[in-house]
């Protein structure tokens, strides 16, 4: 089924729909084609392609709503999955905040191309991925003695959407995602310690192809005879590839469904300092070939670059349609497309290079964050920093605090975003943070 294809069903269904007694109509076309492969110690483990169509229709009757969604794309079965759609919400409870967005908040079309679909890679065949998945794979197999297994995957997928509203918006979009990624395991006398390294790319061709085995394994074994050290405050720095996991409860906190379910540390803080001035994060979804990058949201909403945090100071909370009107808020957006820190003069290597002491986290196991009150404590993994260097691998520590205070913690963002990552958030440096281990 073509785009042009799409919308006609779309208005089909919409039409049908609102005879049968729906007072608004929104309808999603989705099509995505999806393939992984996973190579274990040079044998072919996992190989599978998967393509998907369905249709999601969300209904508004009677200050009711629902939303149902099928793969059976017939005209006549549509019609007949909507009538019975529309008579099972009409059971529902009434609720009067479930309205379609004001038509002046869509995108109304003309946007410019933000290039963030490979249309080649579905040209690509198996044994080209099957290849490339083997060759980063065989950077690692073999090359040490205390290797116990390396996995190599390779991902790729091709998805489009058509959107349509009874109150008059289309639009339509399509976005391709290929990835590589390594994981090594090795035998030591302090346990089985394991690592990764991936890359991430729109295009099938910008993707890197070399050299993520090589740095899975130099990872991996760096982590080799791990020691607990004292508790007590540290600096820490967090790598890139990381950070996004300390991120995620300060972005939770600013989505409206947590803000009106009082479950956001961030409530009634918008105009207020949450963070170190060192912090400042937009919000970009119109950056060309941006991982992110988009014209419209999930509803239909235009695109719109704005600040989330500026020096500091939190500028905008993340409020779809339905938490908008029952929160009295001008949505925005219920989604974050790329988020984009404001970037400093260094890298990783040079922030530990001039660390007198400290941690490096390289990353996080387990734990949990209170979205009510900002308490947290996580595992973490890392290195031990003296007077520049690395000492020793450490494990089976934590760090604890509370996100209030832990933003306002930091002192250094780095200049090094990761390639292929809608959140690009470079290494991060904090002071003071309570480790506990001996």
């Amino acid at each position: 089924m073509n785009t042009k294809e799409k919308y006609t069903l779309a208005d089909q269904v919409i039409e049908h729909a609102l005879k049968s007694g729906a007072k608004q109509v929104s309808v999603s076309l989705n099509e995505s084609h999806n393939n992984d492969i996973e190579i274990r110690d040079q044998k072919i483990d996992r190989l599978t392609e998967s393509n998907r169509n369905s249709l999601t229709v969300g209904l508004y009757v009677d200050n009711k709503y629902s939303s149902l969604s099928t793969n059976r794309l017939k005209k006549d079965d549509l019609f007949k999955f909507v009538d019975e759609g529309i008579a099972a919400t009409k059971y529902l409870a009434e609720d009067k905040f479930r309205s379609l967005p004001a038509e002046d908040l869509y995108y109304k079309g003309g946007g410019t191309d933000l290039n963030v679909a490979d249309t080649k890679l579905g040209d690509i065949d198996a044994k080209t991925k099957i290849d490339i998945a083997s060759e980063v794979l065989n950077e690692a197999y073999n090359k040490d003695e205390r290797i116990i297994s390396v996995s190599a995957y390779y991902s790729d997928s091709i998805s489009n959407r058509v959107l349509v509203t009874s109150n008059g918006f289309k639009g339509d979009s399509a976005r391709t995602n290929v990835s590589l990624y390594v994981t090594v395991s090795v035998k030591s006398d302090k346990g089985r310690p394991s690592d990764y390294w991936y890359e991430n790319a729109i295009f099938y061709d910008k993707l890197k192809k070399t050299g993520i085995g090589t740095k899975a394994l130099e990872r991996t074994l760096k982590k080799i005879g791990p020691e607990k050290i004292n508790s007590g405050k540290y600096t820490m720095i967090v790598e890139n590839r990381s950070a996004p996991n300390l991120l995620s409860p300060l972005y939770n906190a600013l989505q409206g469904n947590n803000l009106y379910q009082k479950q956001s540390f961030l409530a009634d803080k918008i105009g207020k300092s949450v963070a170190s001035s060192i912090m400042t994060v937009d919000d970009d979804p119109l950056i060309i070939s941006g991982p992110g990058s988009r014209l419209f949201d999930d509803e239909g909403l235009a695109a719109v670059k704005r600040p989330i945090l500026e020096d500091g100071t939190l500028r905008n909370y993340y409020i779809d349609n339905y938490y908008g009107r029952k929160l009295g808020m001008e949505p925005t957006s219920g989604s974050s497309s790329n988020a984009v820190f404001r970037l400093g003069k260094r890298n990783m290597d040079e922030m530990v290079a001039n660390l007198k002491k400290g941690i490096l986290v390289t990353g996080f196991n387990g734990g949990n964050c209170n979205g009510s009150t900002g308490d947290f404590s996580y595992g973490i993994e890392g290195y031990l920093i003296e007077n520049g260097s690395i000492v020793h691998p450490v494990n089976e520590m934590n760090i604890s605090g509370n996100m209030n205070q832990l933003w306002f913690n930091l002192v250094e963002a780095g200049n090094d975003i990761v390639d292929g990552s809608s959140f690009m958030i470079p290494t991060l440096m904090f002071e003071g943070i309570d480790f506990s281990g001996i």
